[in-house]
């Protein structure tokens, strides 16, 4: 048995990991074990609990409990004398984190990290719960610990066992409404769209309630849906949102970027940690909304994510590192807030109208008469009510941001989570390819390529994928997050790019996980890999979060990759796992919004666009500037054996374009506005 530990200089057994969370724990005075095999033998020769301890780099409370708990001798000793003590980061081991926040959620609980959960030898969860002050912590894991040492261990053991058995049951089981052979319909869209806007706030954007995350599938599925209906009350909606959003305190008005989300109803207060799998989305919404409405402050958003995360989360051999803390000197968004004082002494006279254009006061907007830089009107109306003219303004404010910004880099950073995670490069890969779409900026495309090149070469071997990358290393077996995320990735790739080799990454992908992780019975796919250590239970993910459900983005990727190989097999497949989840996505369109993209997706009949002849990529990216979002686009300058080219030809010597729906084409067109016409 080893040693209570309580020396300084300890070092426990995360010293050998590379996950930044799991380093932060490192000289904890706990006996900390990552998650694996040694953990859990340790646990059964010593007939011992578990406490496995949940969280993540970027998490404010993760640390606040480490302060007060962990790093306390007396308190760990506790934890050493009763329990084996496991620490997870659940960006590396999401499938853990799974497992055991759907066992405290299955106990009535609220769940947030971090998370901790009492476990018996068996892994089998019997209790837990999130944040703990340090009395009620040390009362909780006495309890528990004399408890399953003494005449309570069988009781525990047997709601062991009970939470196991529901934790095992499927997904489809504990959510699915009546079975039913019924198809998608006009009247059930209709339906579920207002489901989906009975939640909005029509006052400030967003789902109606706080703390308010931006949620991008959810205004993604918007655009498709206006692009569907016409609905003017649908788009009014999706622009207060971004406008909001854009304007508010949780997008970082300095250094571009948005934060997790924000604390209240006002976009206003963020939680300041930011997050590579926010801002990979956020890039895709905003350049979509903007090839919608040309609108200028969607250009500024989406540049502005492209700056920050090449700045601070792109790595020397371009792969995106994982998150910024929130804290920084101890202190929950410090480095990027200001007192009227601080601005006056890096915008000298200027600071007055700046304060005024940020809603920055002499009090403060915040705590300790700090202020959270945000805007609260457009700068066409800012400019008119100081009688300014718009390009005076603009200027002023690059200015003032470039200012702020260089004024901020002489203060001490946000911890950085250096891991590389494939399922959020993917998103970020998508987002700039999005981006490049939209803008047609070199620059995206190049960030976009060299992201997909670092993938291949470090996070993949042969079909199968690793999950994270550290200090040259990858150590851990992709999840189906990863395979989805990136399969949607490549086949993006080609249709910008038309570089079939991506298209083939993409089916090759597909094929695995077919193999290895589809589940035949149910129509859908299994979270983890057939190959990979197995838990006490195999989840599959039916609900969309800040993250789309990995179900539904295999969904979207069967359709898509089905309509561009011609394989029907993966269209037919599409629609049947839709098909098991669809009447709940009607009912419940906010928890199931990337579904409900790939509903209407299905409602109607998907364009697949081919584009032959020596000017394919100017006509591919005269076309890719327009919102499209239901369409595949395919091309060559030359010939091709992929199905949606064999057999088309450049006619007159000229670039042709064909439309086609169900394999049926219109009359080929030699020019970008027929095209449209025809999509149209």
């Amino acid at each position: 048995m080893s040693t209570p530990i309580s020396s300084p200089g300890f070092s426990n057994r995360l010293a050998q990991e590379t996950s930044p969370y799991l380093l932060q724990h490192a000289h904890n005075p706990v006996e900390w074990y990552p998650w694996g095999e040694e953990a859990l033998t340790r646990a059964q020769a010593e007939q011992k609990p578990i406490l496995v301890s949940i969280g993540y780099a970027a998490c404010h409370w993760c640390h606040v409990m480490e302060r007060e708990s962990f790093e306390n001798p007396q308190i760990a000793a506790v934890m050493n004398r009763y329990f084996i003590c496991i620490k997870v980061d659940r960006e590396e081991r999401p499938d853990v984190d799974q497992v055991y926040m759907d066992a405290l959620q299955a106990m009535g609980l609220a769940g947030g990290w971090p998370l901790n959960v009492f476990l018996n030898p068996e892994a089998k969860p019997f209790y837990g719960g999130t944040y703990f002050q340090p009395r009620n912590w040390v009362q909780l894991l006495e309890s528990i610990g004399r408890g399953y040492a003494g005449e309570h261990r069988a009781e525990l053991d047997a709601s062991a066992d009970q939470f196991a058995q529901v934790l095992q049951a499927s997904e489809l089981d504990k959510y699915r409404l009546p079975a039913t052979n019924a198809g998608l319909s006009d009247d059930q869209f209709k339906l579920l769209v207002y489901n989906l806007a009975a939640r909005f706030d029509h006052e400030k954007g967003g789902i109606n309630r706080a703390p308010k995350f931006p949620m991008p599938s959810i205004w993604r599925f918007l655009l498709r849906t206006h692009a569907l209906t016409n609905s003017d009350a649908l788009l009014a909606q999706l622009h207060l949102t971004l406008r909001e959003m854009a304007w508010g305190g949780i997008h970082d008005q300095v250094g571009g970027g948005f934060a997790r989300y924000s604390v209240d109803e006002n976009w206003l207060v963020p939680h300041f940690e930011k997050m590579l799998y926010d801002n990979g989305q956020l890039l895709s919404l905003y350049a979509e909304a903007f090839q919608h409405t040309q609108d200028e402050l969607y250009r500024q958003v989406t540049y502005g994510i492209v700056g920050f995360v090449e700045r601070e989360l792109m790595s020397p051999n371009s792969g995106f590192y994982s998150s910024l803390d929130a804290d920084s000197e101890g202190e929950e968004g410090k480095f990027y807030i200001w007192t009227r004082a601080e601005l006056q002494a890096v915008l000298g006279d200027e600071e007055l109208l700046a304060s005024e254009y940020y809603g920055c006061t002499a009090l403060g907007n915040w705590e300790h008469g700090s202020n959270i830089l945000h805007r609260q009107e457009s700068d066409k109306a800012f400019a008119q009510h100081h009688q300014l003219a718009p390009s005076v303004l603009a200027d002023l404010v690059s200015g003032w941001k470039h200012k702020l910004l260089q004024a901020r880099e002489s203060r001490l950073r946000p911890g950085l989570d250096d891991k590389i995670l494939t399922g959020w490069n993917a998103l970020m890969l998508q987002g700039l390819i999005d981006a490049y779409r939209a803008f047609q900026e070199p620059k995206f495309l190049k960030l976009a390529l060299r992201n997909a090149a670092f993938l291949q070469q470090n996070l993949r071997l042969g079909n199968q994928l690793y999950r994270n990358y550290k200090n040259g290393h990858a150590t851990i077996h992709a999840f189906l997050e990863d395979y989805a995320l990136l399969i949607q990735a490549y086949i993006s790739l080609y249709e910008a790019t038309f570089a079939e080799e991506w298209l083939h990454e993409a089916d090759a992908l597909v094929a695995y996980v077919l193999e290895n992780f589809f589940d035949p019975t149910e129509n859908q796919f299994f979270y983890t890999n057939a190959r990979s250590e197995a838990l006490i239970a195999r989840k599959k993910e039916l609900f969309d979060n800040v993250i789309p459900a990995s179900n539904s983005v295999m969904a979207h990727n069967l359709h898509r990759l089905g309509l561009h190989l011609e394989k029907e097999r993966y269209t037919e497949l599409a629609g049947l796992i839709l098909q098991q989840v669809h009447e709940l996505v009607v009912k419940e369109p906010h928890n199931l919004a990337n579904w409900a993209a790939l509903y209407a997706a299905r409602l109607r009949p998907t364009a697949e666009v081919a584009i032959v002849g020596p000017e394919a990529a100017r006509f591919r990216a005269n076309l890719s500037q327009h919102y499209l979002p239901n369409v595949v686009l395919a091309g060559t300058s030359s010939s091709s054996e992929l199905p949606l080219l064999a057999n088309r030809e450049a006619r007159h010597n000229s670039t042709t374009i064909y439309v086609c729906y169900n394999r049926t084409c219109q009359q080929p067109v030699h020019s970008v506005a027929e095209a449209l016409a025809q999509l149209a």
